[in-house]
């Protein structure tokens, strides 16, 4: 049974309410898929001028029609009242945040700040000053920490104001975000997971919560949610934005990015967290050679339609738009075989420095007991990457992008996955994630763009766009451009 509990100020939240019942959920918020031409169902967000985009929010503190302090204040109201729905928070800063906009308010940089007053959400797995680290672990450190992480000194820098923490799986490792306090829902519909590891930050974005989040990718953590979600998510490549988290972050496949609302939003926060003010602009790129592949890298696990369909209406558009497009096959090989022994190695080191091993889920410690025998038969080694790498840039020698499906299939019922065993939770993650973690092993960048509604469970269906070291722009570029003319519903709220 899950804890019921309130949304209290400044303070992690010790339970909260479980996501509705199956039966309560049956019926999901929007039954059919939007095609390029359909009707686009008005957007609550566009009714509040500090719901969001983020850039329309930037902009009026800048110019003073809104204040930050407006801005924090209608955004912790929603919250609050909001947020019991998905349970995508784990510590709500009411009153934090408050300070962090009225401090911003006396910024004398405050006309030129990217972020001004725009409210963001933190990954509850990086540093914020003042507040635990919790990574979604009873074993971990309950204090608070003393320092900001990197990108959460850029957003800071940039005029965001962290109004919370979102909600994430132990220590990240899985599939869909649940811990014993509290369950996190799919916004469209309740009785889905959001995914995982980012979760939280996808639910909180979709419900309209906030119109940022920060999340970070490992296996697809970004884009997996912001598939689940039909929000817009981008991982990027390595050392584009800081990264460090733990001892190895993540055996190297560990990137921090964003979810947001729109793919300006995610440019614009993304040049923030990269430091590079250029990969704000979304102008149409020119034309691209763009490979679409849809075969799945886990022949075991057939590709629902719809998800497959996601991928050729994002190529249709694409091709409607001057692009050279053509169906292709993705080199896998046995790239699934280095990642998944790069997986269960994850941890096993940062696990060492654990206060309380003893409090891991089941499920964790099979986990880090089968990832200290990978690295003690030395199962891992940088040629297996050296072959995929190989194979992916002759590939890319032949296109400058490639689409494929997000997802194999719908996210997972929104239940208790850390009472369920090791086995359980990795055969529900392959059936629904198999096409994410290959750019997380070569470390390139990858996005997820919403492509519709899966018309039989009332969830989002997304597209995937991954292109080679330093495409960044390209795919940005490109999503904006697919958004363009094949716009979405922002949010659920």
């Amino acid at each position: 049974m899950q804890i019921k509990a309130t949304a209290v100020a400044d303070a992690e939240i010790v339970g909260a309410p479980p996501v509705r019942s199956n039966t309560e959920a049956s019926a999901p918020a929007q039954d059919s898929p939007l095609g390029a031409n359909d009707q686009i169902p008005a957007d609550p967000a566009d009714k509040e001028p500090a719901r969001g985009p983020a850039a329309t929010i930037a902009a009026g503190v800048r110019e003073g029609s809104l204040t930050a302090t407006e801005v924090v204040e209608t955004t912790m109201a929603r919250i609050v009242a909001e947020h019991r729905n998905t349970n995508a928070f784990s510590v709500i800063r009411t009153e934090k945040a408050r300070a962090e906009a009225a401090a911003l308010e006396q910024r004398a940089d405050l006309d030129v700040l990217p972020l001004a007053g725009v409210p963001i959400a933190i990954k509850h797995n990086i540093a914020v000053a003042g507040e635990t680290m919790r990574s979604g672990s009873a074993a971990t450190d309950a204090r608070p920490v003393a320092d900001d992480h990197a990108v959460v000194r850029r957003l800071r820098a940039a005029g965001a104001v962290v109004v919370g923490l979102t909600t994430v799986p132990e220590l990240g490792l899985w599939g869909t975000t649940d811990t014993p306090e509290r369950i996190t829902g799919n916004p469209w519909n309740v009785a889905r997971s959001a995914g995982g590891s980012s979760g939280g930050a996808a639910a909180a974005v979709a419900a309209g919560l906030v119109p940022i989040a920060h999340g970070n990718d490992g296996l697809g953590s970004i884009r997996v949610p912001a598939a689940c979600c039909g929000v817009y998510g981008i991982k990027p490549g390595r050392y584009t934005v800081p990264a460090e988290i733990g001892v190895d972050s993540w055996s190297g496949m560990f990137e921090n990015g964003v979810l947001a609302t729109t793919v300006g939003d995610a440019a614009l926060a993304l040049s923030v967290l990269a430091a590079r003010p250029d990969l704000a602009e979304v102008e149409p790129p020119g034309r691209l050679r763009i490979g679409l592949a849809v075969a799945s890298p886990l022949r075991c696990f057939p590709v629902d339609r719809h998800w497959t369909n996601a991928a050729r209406t994002a190529a249709s558009v694409a091709a409607a738009a001057g692009h050279l497009v053509e169906p292709t096959t993705l080199p896998y090989g046995d790239a699934m075989l280095s990642i998944c022994l790069r997986w269960l190695a994850v941890g096993a080191r940062d696990a060492a420095a654990l206060p309380h091993p003893d409090r891991l889920q089941p499920r964790t410690r099979r986990h880090l007991a089968l990832g200290r025998l990978v690295q003690r038969l030395r199962l891992v080694r940088p040629a297996q990457i050296d072959r995929v790498e190989a194979r992916l840039l002759e590939y890319f020698e032949r296109y400058d992008v490639v689409i494929t499906p997000t997802l194999a299939c719908p996210p997972p019922k929104a239940r208790a996955w850390h009472h369920r065993g090791w086995l359980a939770n990795v055969l529900a993650t392959a059936r629904f994630s198999p096409f994410t973690p290959l750019w997380n092993l070569v470390g390139w960048p990858a996005a997820s763009i919403p492509m519709g509604m899966h018309p039989d469970v009332g969830t989002p269906v997304a597209a995937q766009l991954a292109g080679p070291p330093g495409s960044e722009s390209s795919l940005l570029r490109l999503s904006a451009q697919l958004e363009s003319l094949h716009p979405w519903r922002r949010t659920i709220n």
